[in-house]
C-alpha cells in the first residue's frame, strides 16, 4: 500500500520533506513516501491501482494503471502514469507529467495559487486535479475523484481511498 486516506481530516496537508520520507500507519490515514516511490517505481516494474469507496453509497470503485513511475526529487518527483482500466474513471491521467506540489513546494500549473495549499494535500496538481485522494477540501469537499458514476449532488465525494503497487 502507498496510500490511505479514511476520512476528511487535513491530515495530508504536509510539508515537502514530510511527503518524501513519508508518515501515517497502514491501519488509518497513510502516504508511503516520495522517496520510496521513485526507488520502487523508476524501473516501471509495478503497475498502479485505487480502491476508491464513494461516500454516497459506500460501493467500491477502482481504477488501474499498467504504468506508473515517480521520478527523482530532482525532477520534483515528475509523475508518469497511462494504461488506465477501472469503473471510476481515467482521473490520473489529468496528473500525467505534472511534479509533486505541497503547500511549502509548489509545482502546479497555476501561478496564481498553489493547489496544495488550496485544497489541503499534497499530490500531483496541474490547475488542480482530477484524482484528489488526499485533499481535505475541494470542489467536492473533501476527497474526490472526479469521473465516479454521478448518481446524485455527492458524486465524486469519497469516504476512503487506497492506493496499490501491484507486479505487472
Amino acid at each position: 500500500m502507498i496510500q490511505q486516506k479514511v476520512d476528511g481530516s487535513p491530515y495530508f496537508n504536509r510539508s515537502w520533506e514530510t511527503f518524501k520520507v513519508g508518515f501515517g500507519s497502514k491501519k488509518c490515514n497513510y502516504w508511503l513516501g516520495n522517496e520510496l516511490l521513485h526507488q520502487l517505481t523508476k524501473d516501471g516494474q509495478y503497475k498502479l491501482r485505487f480502491d476508491l469507496q464513494a461516500l454516497d453509497s459506500g460501493q467500491w470503485y477502482w481504477a488501474e494503471y499498467s504504468t506508473f513511475i515517480v521520478n527523482s526529487e530532482a525532477t520534483k518527483y515528475m509523475l508518469t502514469v497511462s494504461g488506465y482500466s477501472g469503473n471510476a474513471g481515467d482521473a490520473m491521467n489529468y496528473s500525467n507529467g505534472r511534479q509533486f506540489t505541497t503547500f511549502d513546494n509548489d509545482n502546479d500549473a497555476i501561478n496564481v495559487v498553489n493547489c496544495a495549499a488550496l485544497r489541503g494535500g499534497g499530490f500531483w496538481h496541474k490547475g488542480c486535479v482530477r484524482a484528489h485522494v488526499n485533499s481535505a477540501t475541494g470542489p467536492f469537499d473533501g476527497p474526490g475523484w472526479y469521473y465516479l458514476p454521478q448518481p446524485n449532488e455527492n458524486a465524486g465525494k469519497l469516504q476512503t481511498t487506497r492506493a496499490w503497487l501491484m507486479c505487472r
